[in-house]
């Protein structure tokens, strides 16, 4: 964080881990960390197996009113499978990790939250029925956020065709159902906000058969666009689409950002929502150039971005 002020390039808020080394067996000093600047924490992509420490730590966090971001995958439904239990993973003989092991895990942290009175953010939601329960557990009123991955609103299971590793995600692409459930659940709010999911691998971890190469793709600059072709189709205007990336995002973590106003922040993107633009490799910023969508044609483009009223893309 404080390099990330120093550089003046962005601005980096951090999340605390949940647990001690991510090991899910002691908690971490919360108190600590949030003093040292963290906005919230997590376990990241480690399931937290322990649910007597998942809810200590959600007890601890409320006490303080931390917000706690978790990944609902239930480890032992998902252990050692790569795609969706579906009948491109069974056609390619992949081990498939069911819809259960999301709705399952959901289910136990919307419980925990229920119980502890927890802020909970639920990271990347893939199904119809993950998409349900968060659903209902909002009505109840319950403190829940959740996001989804802007790629999960595009591609599903069929994508993979014959083992394209670059459909290689976490979450899994799942179904045709699940993808057009998440889809509409951004559009009624019970999906609060569109992620990067900016996950880059490098060639050499992605050039293996499809169940042993590392799963991830860059999703940062593709963020843009495939919020607005989303929009296109779901015929939403823009501000509401731009919101979804942006405002909704501040809110979620806390942050009086994420808004153009007289006297705030001057952190802007300036972009061209009509400009058309290919997907390569060297269309990429990125390190890691891996994506699914390599090849296809983009509308909306970023020019410009600001941090602080100062222009820091493109440098110089």
């Amino acid at each position: 964080k404080y390099r990330a002020k120093n550089l003046n390039q962005s601005h980096v808020y951090p999340l605390g881990a949940l647990t001690m080394g991510l090991k899910g067996e002691r908690l971490t000093e919360m108190v600590q960390l949030s003093d040292a600047g963290c906005i919230g924490f997590s376990h990241a992509e480690r399931p937290l197996i322990d649910t007597l420490v998942l809810s200590r730590a959600l007890n601890y966090a409320a006490t303080f009113g931390y917000t706690v971001w978790l990944r609902p995958q239930d480890a032992f439904l998902s252990k050692d499978a790569v795609a969706h239990d579906g009948m491109v993973a069974t056609r390619l003989g992949l081990p498939g990790i069911p819809v259960e092991a999301e709705t399952i895990a959901l289910t136990t942290i919307i419980e925990l939250a229920r119980t502890s009175g927890a802020r909970v953010h639920l990271c990347r939601l893939s199904s119809a029925g993950g998409v349900e329960l968060v659903r209902q557990a909002k009505a109840s009123g319950l403190a829940i956020t959740c996001d989804v991955g802007a790629h999960h609103l595009h591609l599903s299971e069929i994508d993979i065709g014959y083992f394209d590793s670059n459909c290689n995600l976490k979450p899994p692409l799942r179904s045709t159902r699940d993808r057009d459930a998440l889809r509409a659940g951004v559009v009624d709010g019970t999906i609060d906000a569109i992620c990067s999911d900016h996950a880059p691998v490098d060639d050499d971890a992605k050039q293996l058969p499809f169940a042993e190469s590392e799963p991830g793709a860059t999703g940062l600059e593709l963020l843009l666009p495939l919020t607005l072709k989303w929009a296109v189709t779901e015929k939403l205007d823009l501000l509401r689409a731009l919101a979804t990336i942006t405002s909704k995002a501040a809110w979620i973590l806390g942050l009086e950002a994420g808004s153009l106003a007289i006297g705030e922040r001057a952190d802007v993107c300036i972009f061209d929502a009509d400009e058309a633009w290919l997907v390569d490799r060297g269309a990429l910023k990125s390190l890691g150039k891996n994506t699914p969508f390599i090849g296809m044609d983009m509308i909306g483009k970023v020019h410009y971005t600001l941090v602080d009223g100062h222009v820091v893309y493109p440098h110089g």
